[in-house]
């Protein structure tokens, strides 16, 4: 989608299974092999009761729909904030809300905010990120 497609106020909806698989990869590719994420049993005695997604995985599936999707392919990530407010558990749906905050016509920047929600429909990740559309 180009700059110029875009407005203050759009949004888009992406719903993704937080699969078993990326669970494990995402512990591969980085080392993180917390219990918590990849040993049920454990995860099962902890705080959460069942294993959890790694929150950067979580932030993955957002730069996955912001350079694919919306804005979509050229779209660069310049930078993210986020809190994790809840849990996000393994083999559960998330719905990853986009929405845009601020349009920057001098360097063809966007501000947008980058928010999770669990099944329940409860917010599990906030934030928002500045992405450089000069590509597009």
């Amino acid at each position: 989608m180009k700059y110029e497609e875009l407005s203050v106020g759009q949004t888009y909806e992406k719903v993704i299974k937080v699969e078993e698989k990326h669970v494990f990869q995402f512990a591969e590719i980085t080392g993180d092999k917390n219990p918590v994420h990849i040993d049920e049993e454990y995860a099962k005695k902890s705080i959460f009761g069942g294993r959890i997604a790694h929150g950067i995985l979580l932030l993955g599936y957002i730069s996955y729909v912001l350079g694919m999707e919306f804005p979509g392919p050229g779209t660069i990530y310049m930078s993210q904030n986020a809190k994790f407010l809840r849990p996000v558990y393994v083999e559960k749906n998330i719905k990853i809300k986009i929405k845009v905050l601020e349009k920057h016509d001098e360097k063809k920047r966007i501000k947008v905010s980058t928010l999770i929600f669990n099944e329940k429909d409860e917010l599990c990740v906030e934030g928002d990120a500045l992405l450089s559309l000069k590509f597009l």
